[in-house]
């Protein structure tokens, strides 16, 4: 049977020692190759706490590492660089994502969020935004939303 570790890493930056380290040791696996691992699928993630699930089998010794993603907020304040979302999302906007940033997190988000297609994708990380006090091209999110949904910004949306 499988054993699995379930850990919360720096982007890029996990290293042999805690957390890792102490739960992988007694496990007797190549935990300097396991890092190597996380670290190559986590650097798109540098700067941020990332979700990590380690698969070992502890015969073999194999293992298999697979990477969650950050909340979208995170994502969101990252590509911003701003320090957090608007603590009056209504009256007080804190930043304005472009459509092209917007879609760069909807694909770092494909496998973690609902929408099927790019524009649905987009259209949950513009809900987000909503209820940070972004902006999205200069427009409020729910009237980006509204954009979207009419098609207008369709030409950016191919998969």
């Amino acid at each position: 049977m499988p054993e699995v570790v379930e850990v919360l890493v720096d982007g890029g930056k996990a290293t042999p020692g805690p957390p890792l380290g102490p739960v992988l040791g007694p496990m007797q696996v190549n935990i300097v190759e396991i890092v190597k691992v996380i670290n190559e699928k986590t650097k798109a993630f540098a700067g941020m706490k990332v979700p990590v699930k380690i698969t070992i089998d502890p015969k073999t010794k194999a293992f298999d590492v697979s990477v969650g993603t950050p909340p979208t907020s995170a994502l969101i304040i990252k590509e911003l660089k701003i320090p957090k979302g608007s603590g009056a999302n209504t009256t007080t906007k804190v930043g304005n994502l472009t459509i092209e940033q917007m879609i760069k997190i909807a694909n770092m988000k494909e496998s973690a969020i609902l929408g099927k297609t790019l524009k649905n994708r987009c259209l949950e990380v513009a809900g987000t935004c909503v209820s940070m006090g972004i902006t999205i091209n200069g427009e409020d999110p729910k009237q980006a939303q509204f954009i979207m949904k009419s098609g207008k910004w369709d030409a950016q949306f191919k998969e």
